[in-house]
C-alpha cells in the first residue's frame, strides 16, 4: 500500500494549492519543499521594520477568475482584499493613467497626438481580428505597430511589453498584450467541481443566449463593447497583510491529511516503467499513486527519465529575471500619494508600486513601503543593473535619495515561464502516467498568483478525467 495517495513536489503557491485541491477531493497528500520556507514567490518578510513581498504582486482576476474559484470552493479562511487601483506612467509632470480604452487615448497626452491615432486605429484592428479570429496569435507587438511612431511611443509600448511578457516587443505577441490589459478576458477552466449535469433554461431568452453563445456573437460583442469601455485594473486587488496573508489564508485551510516537510529535496521522482511509483529525497524515499511536480518544469528531466522530444520541448521554456529594489522611506511622499503601479518612466520600464498605502502596518509608523521591479538581463554584471536601476529612480523621483532609510533588493524569476511567441508551456500531463505538473509553466493566461490558480484548476481537471479523483 502506498505512503500517499498523491506527493506534491515544491511547496511554492501552486504546489499549495494543488494539495489543498487534491486533498478537499479526499486525497492524502504529502508536500515536499527543498528550502526551509513555504510559499516561493508568495511570501513576505521583514527588513528592517519593514514588510516586504518576494516582488510586487498585483492579484489578478479576482471578481471571477480561478482564485476566486479556489477561494469560494476550497478555503477556510479567507484574506481580507483592498482594491487595486489603476496603473499610471511617471513624466516630469507628474502621475498619469494608462488608457484602458480607446476614449481615454484621446487626453492621454504623454504622447503625441498622431501617435495616439495610429496606437488607436492598432488596437481597434487588432481586438477586430482577434474576436473574428483572424489575428495571428504569434505576431510581435513590434511587427504590428504603425510605421512613425515617436522614440517616446515605442519605449512606451516596449516598457508595456516587458509588464505583461518579461520580454521586449519584439518578443511579446499582440495577443498577450489583449489578454494581459484585460481587453480580452482569459476564460475560467469549465466547472471542474461538480460532476452533475445543469440542464437547460427551456425558456425563449435561454434559447437566443445559447444560439448566440455557439456561434461566439456575445462574446464578440461583449469584446468589442470593451474598446470603449474597458478597465485596466478590471478585478484586481492587494491582499491587506501582503501576500504573507494569501500564503497564511492557503496553509490554515489545509486539512489533516496534508504533510508539509521543508528542506526536504527530491532527487528522484521513481517509477515503474508504466506509471509513477514515489519519489526519494536526500534522505528518504515515499511512496504514491500519482505525483505533482510544481517545480521548474524545464528542471524535470533531472528527475526522471522522459522521451528525448519532451525534453527538447521543455528546453524552449523562456524565463525572465528580475530585480526588485525595496525602499523604505523616512516619511510619507506625494510622489507616491496613490494606490496602484506606475509601468513606465522615460528612459527605462520598471513597475513601481506603493504597498504601505494599502496597508500602513507594512512600513513603521508615518514611513512608507515602495518596491520597483526591473527586469535585467542575467548575461550583465548584477552590480551594474542595480546600480543602473537605482539611478533610474532617482532620476525619475528627484530627491527621493534623501528620503531613504532602508534598501533592499531581491533577484528572482518572478514566473516560471515567460508568456513570449517562441516559449513553450509544459501543460499539466506529462508522457509518464500519473507523473503531472502544476505551475507558472504549465498555463500562460494571466501572471502571478491568479496563473498557479488556473493551473491548479487545470490539475483537477486532468486528474478527474483520469479517473484519479
Amino acid at each position: 500500500m502506498a505512503d500517499y495517495d498523491t506527493i506534491v513536489v515544491g511547496g511554492g503557491i501552486s504546489g499549495l494549492l494543488s494539495a489543498l485541491v487534491l486533498s478537499k477531493h479526499g486525497k492524502k497528500v504529502l508536500v515536499l519543499e527543498k528550502d526551509d520556507i513555504l510559499g516561493g514567490n508568495c511570501n513576505s518578510y521583514m527588513v528592517d521594520g519593514f514588510q516586504v513581498d518576494t516582488g510586487p504582486h498585483a492579484i489578478t482576476h479576482l471578481r471571477e477568475g480561478p482564485l476566486r474559484r479556489l477561494m469560494d470552493e476550497y478555503f477556510n479562511y479567507l484574506p481580507f482584499f483592498v482594491d487595486y487601483g489603476h496603473y499610471y506612467v511617471r513624466t516630469d509632470k507628474g502621475l498619469t493613467k494608462i488608457p484602458s480604452n480607446v476614449k481615454e487615448f484621446v487626453t492621454f497626452d504623454v504622447l503625441p497626438r498622431k501617435d495616439r491615432l495610429l496606437l488607436s486605429q492598432a488596437l481597434t484592428k487588432a481586438m477586430t481580428q482577434m474576436t473574428f479570429g483572424m489575428l495571428d496569435g504569434e505576431q510581435p507587438v513590434y511587427d504590428y505597430l504603425p510605421k512613425g511612431l515617436s522614440m517616446d511611443t515605442h519605449d512606451f509600448v516596449n516598457a508595456i511589453a516587458y509588464f505583461l511578457s518579461g520580454k521586449s516587443m519584439k518578443e511579446t505577441s499582440v495577443n498577450r498584450v489583449l489578454y494581459g490589459s484585460s481587453f480580452m478576458r482569459d476564460s475560467v477552466s469549465v466547472d471542474v467541481f461538480k460532476d452533475e449535469e445543469i440542464l437547460p433554461d427551456p425558456s425563449y431568452a435561454s434559447q437566443i443566449t445559447d444560439m448566440l453563445s455557439k456561434y461566439h456573437l456575445m462574446d464578440h460583442l461583449s469584446s468589442l463593447g470593451r474598446l470603449a469601455t474597458n478597465k485596466v485594473a478590471y478585478a484586481q486587488a492587494y491582499p491587506r497583510g501582503g501576500l504573507k496573508s494569501l500564503l497564511n489564508a492557503v496553509l490554515y485551510s489545509m486539512p489533516d491529511t496534508v504533510r508539509i516537510k521543508t528542506g526536504s529535496r527530491v532527487i528522484q521522482i521513481l517509477n515503474d516503467g508504466e506509471k509513477v511509483t514515489g519519489v526519494s529525497t536526500d534522505t528518504d524515499s515515499y511512496s504514491s499513486d500519482t505525483v505533482v511536480y510544481t517545480g521548474f518544469a524545464k528542471h524535470l528531466p533531472s528527475l526522471v527519465q522522459l522521451p528525448p522530444d519532451y525534453v527538447a520541448d521543455l528546453s524552449r521554456i523562456d524565463q525572465t529575471l528580475s530585480l526588485t529594489i525595496w525602499l523604505g522611506l523616512k516619511q510619507k511622499m506625494k510622489e507616491f500619494d496613490y494606490t496602484g503601479s506606475e509601468v513606465w518612466f522615460r528612459g527605462g520600464a520598471y513597475w513601481a508600486m506603493p504597498i504601505s498605502n494599502y496597508d500602513e502596518s507594512l512600513a513603521p509608523e508615518g514611513k512608507q513601503l515602495v518596491g520597483f521591479t526591473f527586469v535585467i538581463d542575467d548575461k550583465n554584471d548584477i552590480e551594474n543593473e542595480k546600480k543602473n536601476a537605482l539611478g533610474l529612480i532617482m532620476k525619475a523621483v528627484p530627491g527621493i535619495e534623501n528620503n531613504i532609510e532602508m534598501t533592499h533588493y531581491q533577484l528572482t524569476i518572478p514566473e516560471k515561464a515567460a508568456v513570449t511567441i517562441n516559449g513553450y508551456f509544459a501543460g499539466i500531463r506529462s508522457p509518464v502516467k500519473n507523473l503531472y505538473l502544476a505551475g507558472t509553466d504549465t498555463d500562460k493566461r494571466s501572471m502571478g498568483v491568479t496563473r498557479a490558480a488556473y493551473s491548479a484548476l487545470e490539475l483537477l481537471k486532468a486528474m478527474k478525467e483520469d479517473k484519479n479523483i
